[in-house]
């Protein structure tokens, strides 16, 4: 079974990305496609880019860099759940893409976003020339959840709508049909 990488990218105290991560979760479990892994960029806890090399070389020196690339290096399939912050997206993200390269090559990516009007749309955007730039493969189907703060009930659970949930579905089979077609270059880069 093909391993997706979700990653949590908001490490705010307080943030939304928690109650979206698992309401996502459970659509992915639902699914059955994909094995899930789960990775919160606020527990991960990387520190600004702290390795002499760079990620091009893979000559990490660093315990925390080594489990990253390990973690990514896994992952059949991406996943970037963000909010957006002044029209782009967190820095920690952009962080944790940056420490490699190689990782993420021939990986498909989708996108879960959230926010207030705009559902976390303008990071997305942001993130598809990042993405890009590191040898990702955008799906078209994402997931967009506006005003989100209003689909959290009483006990910060997210209660989600059928848009939400068919959005979710429909990104997930674009996901592993990219990533079974993208698999022999993943192949290839590891040989």
């Amino acid at each position: 079974m093909p391993r997706l990488l979700t990653i949590i990218a908001s490490t705010r105290p307080g943030r939304v990305a928690v109650p979206v991560a698992d309401w996502f979760a459970g659509r992915v479990v639902e699914h059955g496609g994909f094995e899930l892994h789960l990775v919160d960029l606020y527990e991960l806890d990387l520190p600004l880019l702290d390795e002499p090399n760079h990620p091009r070389l893979r000559q990490y020196t660093h315990a925390h860099t080594h489990a990253w690339s390990a973690t990514v290096d896994a992952a059949d399939a991406v996943v970037l759940l963000t909010a957006e912050y002044n029209y782009g997206y967190p820095a920690a993200l952009k962080n944790a893409l940056d420490y490699l390269l190689h990782e993420w090559r021939a990986k498909p990516v989708g996108f879960v976003s959230y926010g207030g009007v705009a559902a976390g749309t303008r990071s997305v955007q942001q993130l598809k020339q990042v993405v890009g730039a590191l040898g990702m493969f955008a799906v078209t189907a994402s997931v967009n959840i506006p005003f989100v703060a209003q689909k959290l009930d009483d006990t910060r659970v997210l209660q989600p709508n059928d848009v939400m949930n068919q959005a979710a579905a429909d990104m997930l089979d674009e996901l592993l049909r990219v990533q079974a077609a993208l698999a022999p270059l993943r192949a290839s880069a590891a040989g």
